[in-house]
């Protein structure tokens, strides 16, 4: 019998016994749920630019104006820029093409975040506010299309039946994985060749580009998911700066934000 371990989506339901999180209600026209207090928000110049900032932000309620938490943070984005992804929003395919595997696109729109990971024991990540995954020899992200587990992190001994050929082993991925956050892109339901393995993670340098993650200075990282709360239901929002001012108003954006 097959046993799913972690899926990005569900996996943070089942191990978040210690919170109380309502259903996403969406408001109006937003993608953004009612319940979302914590913000991160990427910006890229073009829908081909490999660089961004990232702004993060928090708010009271669903009423509440989104106050900026520090300033700008630099980080890289796939090789190929940006591409929907398969999020919380809606999709409108004339503005953006659509990710899909391989494509060297990080995903725009409107995502959950859902757990944090890394090379750490999880008893070493003291004052963590959202569910933590600790990377072992045995995790793995499969990013074979046509595998049942696709666009799922398993522990490989845990499976009976491996039927996928291509994955990411996370443990052997150097400084990029020693610490991020999943990002759930394609997770609900998952699409056969919609993209996989998205994260938040460390970079290694500044001018390097991804598959399609949103890298940032190791500092950066960890400032992060230390912020991060899963009682906020945080919520990743990334876009270029022409789709942010197009959907500023309806998504109920943060009007303002500091740029450095």
């Amino acid at each position: 019998m097959k046993k799913l371990l972690f899926n990005p989506k569900y996996y943070s339901i089942l191990i978040l016994l210690y919170t109380s999180i309502c259903c996403s209600q969406i408001s109006n026209d937003s993608p953004i749920p009612e319940n979302s207090r914590q913000m991160i928000l990427v910006l890229t110049d073009s829908i081909t630019s490999t660089v961004g900032n990232l702004i993060y932000f928090e708010r009271q309620s669903d009423k509440s104006t989104w106050i900026q938490i520090r300033n700008t943070i630099p980080v890289v984005i796939g090789r190929n820029g940006l591409g929907w992804g398969r999020g919380l929003n809606s999709i409108d395919s004339s503005k953006l093409p659509m990710k899909t595997e391989g494509d060297g696109r990080s995903p725009a729109g409107v995502f959950e975040l859902s757990s944090a990971f890394g090379y750490a024991r999880a008893e070493e990540m003291k004052g963590l506010k959202i569910p933590y995954i600790p990377i072992t020899e045995m995790l793995e992200c499969i990013d074979d299309s046509k595998s049942s587990y696709y666009n799922l992190i398993i522990l490989r001994n845990e499976i009976e039946e491996v039927d996928w050929q291509s994955s990411e082993k996370m443990s052997f991925a150097d400084i990029w994985y020693e610490q991020g956050v999943i990002i759930d892109q394609n997770t609900d339901p998952i699409i056969k060749g919609a993209g996989s393995c998205i994260f938040l993670h460390n970079w290694s340098l500044p001018n390097e580009t991804t598959a399609g993650c949103t890298e940032m200075e190791p500092v950066n990282m960890k400032e992060i998911i230390y912020w991060l709360d899963s009682s906020a239901n945080p919520v990743l929002v990334q876009l270029t700066k022409q789709l942010y001012n197009e959907y500023q108003e309806t998504w109920e954006l943060p009007q303002k934000y500091k740029s450095n």
